[in-house]
């Protein structure tokens, strides 16, 4: 038996790393079930945007966590956890739906799963890019587009399917959901490994990053990320519902089960959009710069969210949420490349992790709003909804310029470091 273990070719890896994703992906269908369990349960929208939101928000923590954790435990480790975790939410929502107990739904899809998907969601990302040094941009953009299409997996193929096996009973389906995970995410988090020792012997071990977090750099990457998110997960939330109503008003005598299958359409649809967009963007921004895609971002979506505000024809309507969800995955497939480029490949991980808590707080703030607002302002929630999203964008927009793809030093720069900023060639010594 050699000391060297044996491991799975690097195309089998990434392979696994992008199934793992597009299961922890399918977080963003949540809109699927939004509608179902306010009818059956006598949910408020606000109860039911809290699970999504607090799912996200666990997410968004776990990982920050997880990327201080990735180097110590290793990336199997930490997608079994994931995994495990992630399955086990959905097995415990469906008791607490057949207990009939929202705070243990809360529990289990929202604290459990959600910090399953945290776990596992840095894992795929920097152990591809480790993988593949010389395609890294591409490789980390097919991974993370994974995460983009898995609403497309659950919303039209596995959770319809699930509905009408059990006759619409959601308990059954959040329990075969949680099995079917755990069959997939399981055995794939098994293949997931670190290259040879040989392969990363040049990168130094990650050491403390918390004078890189309290950089202004950091700061206000976090703001313009977040509002990026805020912005457009408060759409992935409502996307159903806010098509069914737009879609109701242009046609009153259409029946709620064909509305319904709309919804469904666009959550698959802004799906492959959410996952294109991270292919798209992240090749761009190779190009272009970092700053300047998440400029485009921002401003372009300001002009969308302004039509959206008064737009009362649901194809219209949503070929432009489709094109917010291409925006929405951009930014995710930006920052990695982005963190990478400022902060470098030693300490990437760790500021990557620490840069998504980001997401858990957008994941608060943009569903619950939207939530707060059908409730309270069922005929004006779209306009309201779409005007708090241009505000947020705009702030964004505005803290992007304070921004620029320069690498990141602590303490004062050498004097070679200083004309290389500014493409003056450093003097040889003598």
């Amino acid at each position: 038996m050699t000391a060297e273990r044996r491991r799975a070719p690097r195309a089998v890896i990434a392979f696994f790393c992008t199934v793992l994703q597009v299961c922890f992906g399918t977080v963003y269908a949540w809109s699927f079930f939004q509608t179902m369990l306010v009818r059956q349960s006598g949910w408020t929208f606000t109860q039911g945007s809290l699970a999504f939101c607090i799912a996200i928000f666990s997410l968004g923590m776990s990982a920050a966590w997880a990327g201080q954790l990735l180097p110590k435990v290793g990336p199997r480790r930490l997608a079994l956890i994931g995994s495990t975790m992630f399955a086990s939410g959905y097995i415990i929502a469906s008791f607490a739906l057949r207990l009939d107990s929202i705070l243990l739904f809360y529990l289990g899809y929202g604290v459990v799963g959600g910090a399953g998907i945290g776990m596992g969601y840095v894992t795929p990302v920097t152990t591809a890019a480790k993988w593949f040094p010389d395609r890294k941009g591409l490789v980390t953009g097919i991974v993370v587009m994974g995460f983009g299409i898995g609403a497309l997996l659950l919303s039209k193929g596995l959770a319809p399917l699930l509905v009408l096996q059990t006759e619409g009973d959601l308990a059954q389906v959040f329990l075969w959901l949680g099995i079917v995970f755990a069959c997939i995410l399981i055995p794939s988090s098994m293949v997931i490994d670190d290259p040879p020792p040989a392969q990363v012997a040049a990168w130094k071990k990650p050491g403390s990053v918390g004078k890189y977090l309290r950089t202004s750099q950091f700061v206000i990457i976090w703001i313009v990320f977040f509002f990026n998110i805020a912005a457009g997960i408060s759409v992935i939330s409502f996307q159903s519902e806010l098509l069914q109503e737009v879609w109701g008003l242009a046609d009153p005598g259409i029946e709620p089960v064909v509305l319904a299958e709309y919804g469904a359409t666009l959550i698959a649809a802004s799906s492959v959009c959410n996952g294109l967009g991270r292919i798209l963007w992240a090749w761009l921004s190779d190009r272009i710069g970092r700053v300047a895609v998440f400029r485009i971002l921002l401003a372009s979506q300001m002009v969308v969210f302004g039509v959206l505000m008064t737009e009362s024809n649901p194809w219209v309507f949503s070929a432009l949420v489709c094109y917010v969800l291409l925006c929405f995955g951009g930014g995710f497939a930006t920052m990695p490349s982005f963190i990478l480029d400022v902060y470098g490949p030693r300490i990437m991980s760790k500021v990557y992790g620490a840069i998504l808590t980001a997401w858990a707080a957008a994941g608060i703030c943009g569903p619950l709003y939207v939530g707060y607002l059908k409730d309270s302002y069922p005929d004006r929630a779209v306009m309201y909804c779409f005007l708090i999203g241009i505000l947020m964008l705009g702030a964004g927009y505005l803290f992007s310029y304070l921004l620029d793809d320069d690498r990141v030093r602590i303490g004062r720069p050498t004097v070679k470091q200083t004309l290389e900023r500014y493409g003056i060639p450093a003097p040889e010594r003598s």
